[in-house]
């Protein structure tokens, strides 16, 4: 994860270093060299999105800065977002989010729960299923709304199991656990929530230098204070992506939206949110050199 980018670019070899520094361990060599296990265990996995997409916009920023009208991130990325916008240090944002890691994994240990997606259009509504649910089998809500099709649930194992049985019933083509060792986004993070605003008020935040559309309102936060409320309130609040990315298309038509960090989920799921939006994952050096083309042009 990462290393194409590290031996591409010095700019991101910088990041992954001095990220390494603030966190007092070799991140970039769990990054590079595994094992995947280690890296994809909520508290390294969180400091690592945020550095690989630190690195991306490392590459990129100068050429790019001028041209940036908003900033999003999906959940873990929205710290990305707000460190991308000038509003947190790289140090900090680093520091914070392995706390952000750490709290929500041994928040799931001691509260363990699950989480899972269920995909395609269902004949009542999502949260109509969660109340049934909780009701019946144990505490269950909505915990990503990433496309009008797509929508993840998270909660109590037995309610969990019990939405994804109704789901089938109300016609979702599928219903798959998600490997995850928590139950984010929902009320059971609670106690996570104390010790992250600790960390979040102990770092420093200061005004984004673009609007960075918030996960809980779905709307533009503009200034430090909506930082620091609505990165605590997102731990156990649901992650409106599509909406968001709705908001967005609509107040700039015309933008070309650009991922930036490991992989193209978001990419994929843009048209299916805004049909007419144009996008690019940006998260290899070959997509970086496409990106920095396009905008040269």
């Amino acid at each position: 994860m990462g290393k194409d980018l590290a031996d591409a670019f010095p700019a991101a070899r910088d990041v992954f270093q001095q990220v390494d520094d603030a966190l007092g361990f070799a991140l970039s060599e769990l990054c590079f060299e595994g094992p995947a296990d280690d890296l994809t265990a909520t508290l390294n996995a969180q400091p690592a999105l945020l550095t690989h997409g630190a690195a991306v916009w490392a590459v990129v920023r100068e050429q790019l800065e001028q041209h940036v009208c908003a900033a999003a991130g999906h959940s873990l990325g929205e710290h990305t977002a707000y460190y991308a916008a000038g509003s947190t240090t790289l140090t900090d944002a680093a520091k914070l989010v392995r706390r952000r890691g750490q709290l929500m994994y041994e928040t799931g240990v001691t509260r363990p729960g699950a989480m899972a997606a269920i995909l395609g259009k269902l004949d009542d509504s999502i949260e109509s299923l969660c109340e049934l649910a909780t009701r019946s089998s144990g505490q269950v809500v909505p915990a990503n709304y990433n496309t009008a099709e797509q929508v993840v649930v998270s909660g109590e194992v037995s309610g969990v199991e019990k939405v994804m049985e109704l789901a089938k019933k109300m016609g979702a083509k599928r219903a798959v656990r998600l490997p995850v060792s928590g139950a984010f986004h929902s009320p059971l993070m609670d106690p996570a929530e104390k010790g992250f605003k600790e960390a979040v008020d102990a770092t420093e935040f200061g005004e984004p230098a673009f609007p960075v559309f918030s996960n809980v309102t779905e709307a533009p936060s503009t200034s430090a204070a909506d930082a620091r409320d609505l990165l605590v309130k997102q731990l156990t609040s649901p992650v409106r992506w599509a909406g968001g990315i709705t908001k967005m298309s609509l107040q700039f038509p015309d933008a070309l939206f650009v991922e930036m960090g490991p992989g193209s989920v978001l990419t994929g799921l843009l048209t299916r949110i805004v049909p007419s939006a144009v996008g690019m994952a940006c998260g290899t050096p070959s997509e970086i050199e496409k990106l920095l083309l396009r905008a040269a042009s």
